[in-house]
């Protein structure tokens, strides 16, 4: 069963878009910068949260950007 009409498509890839690559972004910078100390995983959701906060508006803002960009450089 399908919950999202399809004219939201967009705006449902870069929401999941930003959900999956904040999470695993925030999660390799947090074990970078601090490493496997206890506490981890608080550390890191708050970094997810601060990185999602951020990245679905930046995707959002970008996304035409990059579709233009893409289309100058795939052959039809």
């Amino acid at each position: 069963m399908k919950f999202i009409a399809t004219k939201y498509a967009g705006f449902t890839y870069s929401f999941f878009m930003a959900l999956l690559m904040s999470c695993f972004m925030s999660l390799v910078i947090s074990i970078f910068n601090v490493g496997l100390v206890e506490g981890i995983l608080s550390i890191w959701l708050k970094a997810w949260m601060f990185a999602f906060s951020f990245a679905l508006p930046t995707i959002i803002t970008l996304n035409p950007l990059v579709q233009k960009l893409v289309n100058l450089l795939i052959k039809n």
